[in-house]
């Protein structure tokens, strides 16, 4: 539970404070795409955790992740490496990871249904 309280109050300092250090290329992205606004706070922190914790995304989370768009989705994940508080993190290692979350909240989401 302590762990969902920090990464909380990251996810708060991110949308908070890291618009003010992002890059004005990523800052336009976000800006102009509304992409603060496209998903709750619960599947922010879900999927916040399964790029920087390696963890998985619910169905939900990764239905709201694609609605997000992935143009939105990587200008959001470059934001967040250029916050300080991630200046120790390797941002390949996270790029690559955000892409395979992409990948695999795509994957589930279209993926045929077993029922059909």
């Amino acid at each position: 539970m302590a762990s969902l309280n920090v990464y909380s109050v990251l996810v708060v300092l991110f949308l908070t404070c890291g618009a003010a250090m992002a890059t004005k290329e990523n800052d336009q992205i976000i800006k102009e795409n509304n992409c603060e606004t496209k998903m709750g706070l619960p599947c922010v922190l879900k999927a916040f955790t399964s790029i920087f914790e390696t963890r998985s995304t619910s169905n939900k989370c990764c239905a709201e992740l694609v609605v997000l768009g992935k143009v939105c989705h990587s200008a959001l994940v470059k934001r967040t490496l250029e916050n300080p508080l991630f200046k120790d993190l390797v941002p390949a290692t996270i790029i690559a990871k955000s892409i395979q979350t992409w990948n695999n909240c795509l994957a589930l989401i279209y993926s045929p249904s077993p029922c059909s």
